[in-house]
């Protein structure tokens, strides 16, 4: 195959340079929008419309597959697009620029079929394990690739302050710790090239979206500048940094600017204070909503105008319409044609840093044997495994015997890949895409183990109960899997997963109706119980934790899933994972965060003096084996105020099983001129230790995180004491000028 080269040798910046400057208006503003192939907003658009704008629009950016394009999801199909799409813009255009091909793929190359699915990022957080995220990244940059894209819309660098919020699975979590080092692992991945070319990565969504109001996804985050500077801002900071090349606006308001249209956040925040010198591309409808929804422009050109001042550089789904209002803004002289300059400029130093000028061809041969790939899947299981959270184990019910005479497997997540993925993934997952709860238990039992399977309940009806409770009663054990099944953003879209009103909905943080009934039916058998939760927010189950005795969380675990939940029902890996989000007790005790902030409690409430009291606290999980913490310390009691300093814990495993075990560390600042949080997340590892072994575990608190933040977002370290704690161990020093 022939590559056309579209510009001459030289370094990079000399390159592009040369090509903008050869490029007409029309073919400048291309670059700045992009299109998609399917069906949605009112758009249908086939790979033969798609050609069509590369070609008349010189649209620079295609998605080519993913949401609304559900008959491409073959990795050869997907592939043989890829690289008819690259083939028009390289052969049928003046300068033969290659395409953005872009994917959601948050969670491994999960639009594709065959693909090694991860957990989704509340299960990667659990892990507390970076290593995991940055290794999926690579993985995913090595599967994209593979089929010709690029450009991947992730990772969400989003802390998710409010849990009915609809995209809280797709989050580390709620601290903002958690949040950045596991976004900028997974960056780290994904730009590294080091399986295949690199992916560009992107930081979504700048900058803050996790707290909606109401949980109300793209409703207005109304909080205020601190806050937005302490807790949602780091994990930004942290992308930056680790070499994302994208970063993406949210959908929300913030002090009444909506982010796609401001020049404060896009342009004085992100590029001349944080230093982000990347492309700002648009989520999906984030434009249009400046006009249809925030009602802040009269119209679509008048978004168009505000987006481009503010700082955005490309329109995701732009299109024509889009294009031709950049051209008329440059012509009517509204806006310089040197801003659009700049804009094309980054666009096109993504594509030369990606290789894509060079070639941006694939062999649709090879692709099968790189998607999901064996050692791709085992990194899936390992991750899968090393998420599961332990919430109680009463009695030690768990692990379960492999040869118990009969297990009773049930609920609407028991047997569904399509649950188990979660949202950003195909629909409808072919066989051999992975492993199912109960193909994990069939497998993991022994011949003379029967294994009876009822469904019980899809998620909101019940289905044969009776059958239901005739297995309980001549099983041994019952294994009820529950949970929430495949959506995004607002539980939607509702021709996927049900109508408006159904479960999940933000209103309902407790099981369905139809899941509850199904669950008190089996223990009220007398059979020992074990509930899976599968799903991708903190489900308020208060009732389970009363009355049946284990309780697993196993968040959206990817496509190897199954056979890791059953190495833990088993015994065959010993759970480790630890919550990166807390569980209420039940939506009316929203918000539920480990990191409140400092405050007075009511007049006459003092018996109940804490209304921050979760179901399962953040960093919560238990184990097979027992661990001790002890003799935490500093490397120094006292300390000045640009320093850092590191603490040692000793831990040994008391019990009898090899295990891993993660520790949270915690800091609070005794006084402060600022009202802080209570305690905040500075620190986090992990250890694996054998029976009776002891060791010590070691992290940097880092002298940012003494620094309390002020309005503007200048973080000052006051002199003062401060306690550090781990597990029930704390220690204090303090700082001084």
């Amino acid at each position: 195959m022939t590559v056309q080269k579209s510009h001459e040798e030289g370094t990079s910046e000399t390159r592009v340079a040369s090509l903008v400057a050869d490029l007409t208006l029309e073919e400048k503003v291309g670059q700045l929008v992009g299109a998609y192939i399917g069906s949605m907003g009112g758009h249908d658009i086939s790979v033969e419309d798609a050609k069509e704008l590369v070609v008349d629009t010189h649209v620079g950016t295609i998605a080519a597959f993913g949401i609304g394009v559900s008959k491409y999801h073959d990795a050869k199909k997907v592939t043989e697009i890829s690289n008819e799409l690259q083939r028009t813009a390289l052969e049928e255009t003046r300068h033969g620029i290659p395409l953005l091909l872009p994917v959601d793929a948050v969670h491994g190359h999960a639009y594709v079929h065959g693909a090694a699915v991860f957990p989704h990022g509340l299960g990667m957080a659990a892990t507390r394990n970076a290593s995991y995220a940055e290794t999926g990244g690579e993985i995913t940059a090595t599967e994209m690739r593979a089929t010709g894209a690029n450009l991947n819309y992730g990772p969400t660098c989003d802390v998710a302050r409010d849990p009915r919020w609809g995209r809280t699975f797709e989050t580390y979590g709620e601290s903002p710790l958690l949040c950045g080092q596991f976004a900028a692992a997974a960056i780290r991945g994904l730009e590294s090239g080091a399986d295949s070319p690199p992916v560009a990565a992107t930081a979504k969504h700048f900058p803050a979206y996790g707290e909606p109001e109401a949980g109300e996804d793209a409703a207005a985050v109304d909080r205020s500048s601190s806050t937005i500077h302490q807790l949602f801002l780091p994990p930004f900071v942290e992308a930056i940094d680790a070499g994302a090349s994208i970063v993406m606006p949210c959908y929300n308001s913030i002090d009444g600017e909506p982010a796609h249209g401001s020049h404060r956040y896009l342009t004085e925040l992100l590029r001349e204070r944080l230093g982000f010198e990347g492309a700002v591309l648009s989520d999906w409808g984030g434009i249009d909503h400046l006009h249809e929804d925030h009602r802040v422009t009269v119209d679509q050109r008048d978004s168009a105008k505000r987006a481009i001042t503010a700082g955005l550089d490309q329109v995701s789904i732009g299109r024509e319409e889009y294009a031709e209002h950049f051209r008329s803004l440059v012509e009517d002289g509204e806006i310089s044609e040197e801003r659009v300059d700049e804009a094309v400029t980054r666009i096109l130093e993504v594509k030369e840093r990606l290789g894509l000028f060079e070639d941006p061809f694939v062999d649709v041969e090879e692709v099968v044997d790189v998607v999901g790939a064996p050692a791709h899947r085992e990194a899936a299981l390992q991750s899968a495994r090393e998420s599961q959270t332990l919430l109680q184990n009463e009695d030690d019910l768990l692990p379960l015997e492999s040869d118990l005479g009969s297990i009773l497997v049930t609920g609407p997540n028991a047997d569904s890949m399509r649950h188990q993925f979660g949202g950003w993934s195909v629909q409808h997952p072919e066989d051999g895409a992975g492993s199912t709860v109960l193909d994990g238990i069939e497998a993991a039992v022994g011949e003379e183990t029967t294994v009876h399977y009822e469904e019980g309940a899809t998620m909101t009806e019940t289905l044969d109960l009776e059958a239901v409770e005739e297995a309980a009663e001549v099983s041994d054990a019952a294994v009820v899997v529950v949970g929430e099944n495949w959506y995004y953003h607002e539980f939607g879209p509702k021709q996927l997963v049900g109508e408006t009103g159904e479960f999940p909905t933000r209103s309902q943080l407790t099981l369905s109706d139809a899941q509850q009934e199904l669950l008190e039916t089996v223990h009220e058998t007398g059979t020992p119980v074990v509930l899976v939760v599968i799903g991708g927010r903190p489900l308020a189950v208060e009732w389970a934790a009363e009355n049946v005795p284990s309780i697993l969380f196993s968040y959206y675990p990817g496509s190897e899933g199954g056979e890791a939940i059953a190495d833990v029902l088993f015994g065959e890996y010993n759970p480790s994972g630890k919550l990166p989000i807390s569980v209420p007790r039940s939506e009316g005790d929203l918000p539920q965060r480990f990191n409140y902030f400092a405050h007075p409690t009511p007049i006459g409430d003092d018996e109940h003096p804490n209304s921050y009291d979760p179901l399962f606290a953040f960093g919560h999980g238990e184990s097979y084996t027992e661990f001790e913490c002890r003799d935490l310390t500093v490397s120094a009691e006292i300390i000045g105020p640009a320093q850092s300093l590191e603490a040692t814990v000793t831990v040994e495993n008391a019990g009898e099983r090899a295990g891993d075990w993660a520790l949270d560390f915690f800091l609070t600042d005794e006084v402060s001129s600022r009202v802080r949080p209570v305690r905040e997340h500075v620190a986090f590892t992990k250890v694996s230790l054998e029976p009776g072994e002891t060791t010590t575990a070691t992290v940097e608190i880092p002298n940012a995180a003494l620094g309390v933040t002020d309005s503007d977002g200048r973080k000052t370290v006051e002199p003062g004491s401060f306690e550090l704690t781990c597990e029930d161990e704390s220690v204090t020093f303090d700082v001084r000028d």
